[in-house]
């Protein structure tokens, strides 16, 4: 990036912080909060399951319209932040009635509550189904971070596909701060999913997973080569350069194993085994294992 590009960037996020210290809430460089973000994503996350993630003192059954009400309020602003400064960052003049762009957005997001809510029984059916120390729903619900990461980004790439800036990537990262599982807003995931244990788990953006896959702690669904670039040097971003993988129905993935690549393809059934490094396709009902280490024990006698 030039010395230019740099200057002006400063200077664009210094005018942001002034303005957020001046209380200017219409300057074009404000910019969304992380923290307001986080409580968008408590107050769906409440919506959703009132009883397991209320903060302390909150009734335990909240009225859905008080949450919807007090969600809408905070994603109009946030979404009105995003769009200002995304606009003003790429030279175009912003929407003269962001307020009301950002109605277009959240009546179909809205909409969409219902099948959201279908998708998240079935993950907690997966988890229930496929893991034998799941001793009731209740249990994942308290005790499983996967459910915390995959009912964010479900909500999150909603607000992906309909171009909100910003605002899905903060908040899976909400989601990734607290439970240590990175998936993309952009990751498009099927019905069933879920995760075991999942630490370190991390799902690229043009990821897309079928339904009733199951994925292991460690696992990367990650980009064969991140920094490829056109004819004309210029990085390729976003949905339309496909770099990460595909998962087809009833898939398994193991620990650690790291899946790269945009042409790769998993086909259905298959189970890809530990700490597997897999960059091309593979056929469905496949199985693919690492050889079988060589171990060396030596035993000896216990010193005194």
């Amino acid at each position: 990036m030039s010395a230019e590009n740099l200057n002006r960037l400063a200077r664009e996020f210094r005018m942001a912080l002034d303005a957020q210290l001046a209380g200017d809430q219409h300057s074009e460089f404000q910019l969304p909060s992380r923290d307001v973000v986080a409580d968008i994503c408590r107050h769906y996350l409440q919506l959703l399951f009132p009883v397991y993630f209320a903060p302390p003192g909150a009734a335990l059954h909240p009225p859905e319209g008080a949450c919807l009400r007090e969600m809408q309020t905070l994603l109009t602003d946030q979404i009105c932040r995003a769009v200002r400064f995304d606009c003003r960052s790429k030279g175009k003049p912003a929407p003269p009635d962001p307020a009301h762009c950002v109605e277009e957005v959240l009546g179909p997001l809205f909409e969409q509550f219902p099948d959201l809510a279908g998708l998240l029984a079935g993950d907690l059916q997966a988890a229930y189904h496929n893991d034998p120390a799941a001793a009731c729903l209740e249990d994942i619900l308290l005790s499983y971070p996967y459910i915390e990461a995959i009912t964010v980004q479900r909500l999150a790439h909603r607000l992906y596909l309909l171009d909100v800036p910003f605002i899905p990537r903060m908040m899976t990262e909400v989601a990734h701060s607290h439970t240590g599982i990175d998936i993309s807003p952009g990751a498009a995931i099927g019905e069933s999913f879920f995760i075991d244990h999942g630490t370190g788990v991390v799902i690229g953006e043009t990821a897309v997973i079928g339904n009733q896959v199951t994925l292991y702690h460690g696992v990367t669904l990650g980009a064969f080569n991140p920094t490829l670039r056109d004819a004309s040097g210029t990085l390729q971003r976003g949905r339309e350069n496909k770099r990460h993988p595909d998962l087809e129905d009833h898939v398994t993935v193991y620990p650690n194993a790291t899946i790269l690549g945009g042409q790769t393809r998993i086909g259905h059934h298959s189970i890809i085994g530990g700490n597997v490094w897999l960059t091309h396709s593979v056929a469905p009902y496949s199985k693919v294992t690492m050889k079988e280490p060589e171990l060396v024990i030596r035993s000896g006698e216990p010193q005194e």
